[in-house]
């Protein structure tokens, strides 16, 4: 099994454990969850901070505190959720815990740790289960304004909803979390992943500097203050490729992350033919030699 089957089945797990328990509707609380299970859950004081939460285990008996530093309700209950894929994720209580007895974590997809991105996988799907959060999304509009409404719906973080969104929309969506000039990481949707010949946005890739996102991560009070910003760009100024169309992009400053999230929608998506009609073009343009 390679590391990104280890995400899925993470996912997979933390939505059936949602069915297990019997929870059918949104928002999944993971607080309420753990006081079911016999985990007594605690907030850390708000001058904590360092990380996002920490699973400790007295004998026989699981603790969860949750960092407070962050007023949101949505980065709270992942924390949470995060430390419960601890404690139901298979061979996570070993590794994590081991000779000790408290383990420190860092949710929100930042970690290059294996648990610690299986755990974050869980908390996805425990909050926001597929079988719930796509109905939710028939309704909930397009873009940006989609996922904030998810995110209210679901009490769950923009940066994690957002991920969620890309996993399961039929759209060709990438979402790309920022600082500075360069990318953090990069979520593609199934269909945009299916357009021939585009590149994978990598970790500590510089951001395309004609991009709305560029410009608006050089003021960073405006990354603070929280304010949004929306434009168009060519997807081959971000993915490179053959293709030539425009997507819209949607950014928002995340406060005092300091990081910028982007939604990219492409618009008017040429059907797969198109696309292998267009290949077969181009290359009966290159010279043929002998």
């Amino acid at each position: 099994m390679n590391r990104k089957d280890g995400y899925l089945v993470a996912t997979h797990i933390g939505e059936k454990t949602v069915r297990k328990y019997g929870i059918d509707k949104l928002p999944v609380d993971p607080i309420a969850l753990a006081k079911r299970l016999g985990i007594e859950v605690q907030p850390k004081p708000a001058s904590a901070e360092g990380v996002s939460g920490m699973l400790l285990r007295v004998g026989d008996q699981f603790g969860i505190t949750y960092a407070t530093h962050i007023q949101n309700i949505g980065f709270q209950h992942f924390s949470v959720a995060h430390e419960l894929g601890h404690y139901f994720l298979p061979g996570h209580i070993e590794a994590v815990l081991g000779s000790t007895d408290v383990h420190q974590s860092h949710a929100g997809f930042a970690s290059g740790n294996r648990y610690e991105m299986e755990a974050d996988h869980f908390a996805a799907g425990l909050l926001m289960p597929t079988f719930l959060f796509a109905k939710a999304m028939q309704s909930a509009g397009n873009g940006l304004t989609s996922i904030d409404s998810l995110a209210d719906l679901c009490q769950t973080s923009r940066t994690a909803t957002s991920m969620r969104y890309a996993q399961i929309t039929q759209d060709p969506v990438a979402i790309v979390l920022s600082i500075g000039d360069r990318v953090d990481y990069c979520f593609m949707s199934d269909t945009l992943r299916e357009v021939d010949s585009l590149e994978w946005i990598r970790k500590g890739s510089p951001l395309p500097k004609n991009s709305a996102t560029f410009e608006f991560n050089q003021d960073q009070s405006r990354v603070l203050a929280g304010e949004r910003y929306e434009d168009t760009s060519d997807i081959r100024d971000w993915f490179n490729g053959p293709h030539n169309f425009d997507m819209t992009e949607e950014v928002v400053g995340l406060g005092r992350y300091g990081k910028s999230l982007t939604v990219l929608t492409a618009v008017d998506l040429p059907d797969p033919e198109e696309f292998e009609e267009e290949n077969e073009m181009i290359e009966s343009w290159q010279p043929k030699f002998r």
